[in-house]
This record gives structure tokens, sequence and C-alpha cells, in this order.
């Protein structure tokens, strides 16, 4: 028997949700988001890379204007209008010091309560299905990143001008990880969950013969989380609290 998921907390107000590529945060988080702009949260998008190798048929310098587009586009379906491009190269994002240097900058500008990411577990089911290496290298940056931004001696040349260490940040979320054990309740705003996945045209369309449908693809993972939670739809997350050190 499946286990039943908890409800996520929902008494904040600012969020920063850093994932590798455009198109990550609409494979299931977006109609949560869209349901927390809808409560007044206010929350910003950093994407790691611009998703400039996502698209065969299509070189890395046309793909990048493109996919930037559609991911502000996207973004603005569910109530996100502050949406930052880092620039490192897409398909070999590496964990390390320059990476969390960059997410530390990041956090410490926005000074989020909650930080979103996206699966880094090894795979997506907890099995065989093989998650990617950009995913893993910027969930665990990000997690390190939190716990970096709130120590003032960690990446001090950034303590300048008035920028201050943050360690507000209440818990890391990761989305569709295998491991969660909370969701949210997306029901009502499921609809615009899927209008910002259709939002990313281009990368839909080079993805193969066009029978991907993004209404079916997250309509059969938003109602079997929502079967785990007790409603129609729900997005799944791993929670992870966060203490400094």
């Amino acid at each position: 028997m499946t286990n039943p998921l908890e409800p996520l907390t929902e008494g904040w107000e600012r969020a920063l949700a850093i994932v590798a590529h455009p198109d990550d945060l609409e494979f299931g988080a977006a109609a949560a988001i869209a349901r927390w702009t809808d409560q007044g949260k206010r929350i910003t998008y950093c994407l790691v890379t611009s998703g400039e190798a996502g698209i065969d048929s299509m070189p890395p310098e046309q793909t990048r204007g493109v996919r930037e587009e559609e991911q502000r586009a996207s973004a603005a379906v569910v109530g996100v209008h502050d949406v930052e491009f880092l620039g490192f190269p897409d398909g070999i994002i590496e964990y390390g010091v320059p990476l969390r240097r960059a997410l530390t900058m990041v956090i410490r500008q926005h000074r989020p309560e909650i930080v979103i990411t996206n699966n880094f577990r090894d795979t997506w089911d907890g099995a065989v299905m093989l998650n990617q290496s950009d995913h893993i290298a910027t969930g665990r940056a990000t997690l390190d990143a939190v716990r970096d931004a709130g120590n003032r001696w960690v990446f001090t040349d950034q303590l300048s001008d008035g920028l201050e260490p943050w360690g507000g940040v209440q818990q890391v979320w990761c989305s569709g990880s295998p491991d969660a054990k909370h969701a949210v309740d997306v029901t009502d705003t499921f609809a615009r969950g899927v209008e910002s996945l259709r939002a990313h045209d281009a990368y839909i369309r080079g993805l193969g013969d066009g029978a991907f449908d993004p209404e079916e693809f997250l309509d059969g993972m938003g109602r079997a989380t929502g079967t785990r939670l007790g409603t129609r739809h729900a997005a799944q997350f791993e929670v992870f609290p966060l203490t400094l050190f």
C-alpha cells in the first residue's frame, strides 16, 4: 500500500526556485507555484543554464534565446515575473565551489524563506529511471549554498555594498523526488501548470514525433500524487529542514 503524503507548510512569504534548465519546474512544480503566487507569495526563478543544449535541431546560440523567452512566458503563466539565468553550460554542470558560490550569491540577494529545487536523487522512481547529472549537481549545490549563504565566513567577497549573510531559509523542497513525503493540493491550479509547460513550445516540439501531451503527462503524475494526499491533483516534494552547520 502506498504511504500517504503530508501537506506542506504554507506559512511563508518568499521563495526562490533554483533548477538546472528551462522546463524543469514545469514538469511537476509549476501548478504548486501558481497556488502560492495566488496566495500573494513572492517567488523568484533562478535557472543555472539557459537550456541551450536541449533542442537537437537548433544550434545552442539560437536555442539559448528561444528557451529563455519560453521560460519567461511560462513563469508569467503561474505568476512569476522575476526570472534569472546564471549562464552555466547546459549538459555539463559540475558540482563544486563555482556553482556553490553563484547560488550563494543569489540566495543572499533574494533572502528566501523557502528554496525550491528539483529532484537530485539518482533516479526518478527510486529504481531504474535515471536522473540527469545536471539535476543532481544543481540540487546538491543548492542544499550546500543555502548553508553557505548564512555563514559570513564563506564567500566573504560577496559581503559588500550592503549585502549580508542570509540564514533565514527554513526548508529546501525538492520537486519530483522518489523520496517525497510531502505534497500540496494543486487541483485548482492544475490547468495553469499545464499551460506553463505548453509555453515551452519549441522544446516540446524538439522532443521527437509530436506524441508528447503535456496535459496527459502532468495528469498522470498529479492524480497519482493526489491519491496519496487525498485530493484530485497534487505535487510532491522531498523536504529538507535546514540548520546552518
